[in-house]
């Protein structure tokens, strides 16, 4: 059974910092590419950040700087580091898991069922 679970969400203060992980079990997680969403209340589901089973990441503007994705794949394990957090981050952060078999074809797509963060004073 395939399952993405996410954690670490809460409350973080304007400044401060929380850690996202995302645990992977079900399938053969090195060989996935991993990426972090955030959905706010009204708004769309935004990419945040991605990192391939190679290593390679990538960052919205929004986070850039601020925000690092990581991965131990020992631990079957996604990471997203947040630091610097502004109320603007707050938002349901989810882990989406998907084999890419070229730059354009995508193939068994996981989600994590969402974790909530809220920055707030």
């Amino acid at each position: 059974q395939v399952q993405l679970v996410e954690s670490g969400g809460g409350l973080g203060q304007p400044g401060g910092s929380l850690r996202l992980s995302c645990a992977a079990s079900g399938f053969i997680f090195s060989i996935y590419d991993i990426e972090w969403y955030r959905q706010a209340p009204g708004k769309e589901r935004e990419l945040v950040a991605t990192i391939t089973s190679g290593g390679t990441t990538n960052y919205a503007d929004s986070v850039k700087g601020r925000f690092t994705i990581s991965r131990d794949n020992a631990k079957n394990t996604a990471y997203l580091q947040m630091n610097n957090l502004k109320a603007e981050d707050s938002a349901v952060y989810y882990c989406h898991a998907y084999r890419s078999l070229s730059d354009t074809i995508r193939v068994n797509t996981y989600w994590g069922q969402g974790t909530q963060v809220t920055v707030s004073s």
